[in-house]
């Protein structure tokens, strides 16, 4: 089983705001590589949500790379893989928004969500599908939710677990 699973945390309400990103790549069933990097946002302003969710602040991301700097890291980590999210449909905007944000060609991921699937394989069991409820019914270990990289493996960790 080859996949990547991924997470963004944004700035503000606009998707393309994306200050911090997690991946984590599985090969053959096991992680197999991990990253993660603070991002300086487009458009570059913190609302008072966005960070009391997930820590980070305009001084954190101030010296922090663009995004298409970051992208050039991590596009090679997922060439070929499908890359899964928890509520995908959040993360693929995001990743849609900064690479237009940006100007640049946005390649056709196949994204998967999480959390689909657990609501199918966990039918019944579980009021809530959030990754940390997902995650604590699975026990995979998840001790700082909001941090991209943490939510990434989560995610990953649900995936195997559930397929």
């Amino acid at each position: 089983m080859n996949f990547a699973a991924i997470d963004f945390e944004t700035a503000n309400a606009a998707p393309s705001s994306v200050c911090s990103v997690g991946v984590v790549v599985v090969r053959d069933g096991v992680v197999a590589e991990k990253f993660y990097s603070l991002i300086r946002p487009e458009p570059e302003f913190y609302s008072f949500h966005n960070t009391r969710v997930h820590g980070i602040t305009e001084e954190d991301t101030a010296m922090s790379p663009i995004f298409p700097a970051v992208w050039g890291e991590i596009a090679p980590l997922v060439a070929g893989l499908e890359l899964y999210a928890h509520n995908a449909q959040f993360d693929k905007a995001c990743l849609k928004a900064a690479h237009k944000a940006y100007s640049m060609e946005y390649p056709d991921y196949t994204f998967k969500c999480s959390c689909v699937l657990a609501r199918k394989k966990l039918k019944g069991v579980l009021v809530k599908c959030g990754l940390a409820e997902v995650a604590a019914h699975l026990g995979v270990p998840l001790e700082h939710h909001h941090n991209a990289l943490e939510d990434a493996e989560a995610c990953a960790r649900v995936v195997l677990a559930l397929i």
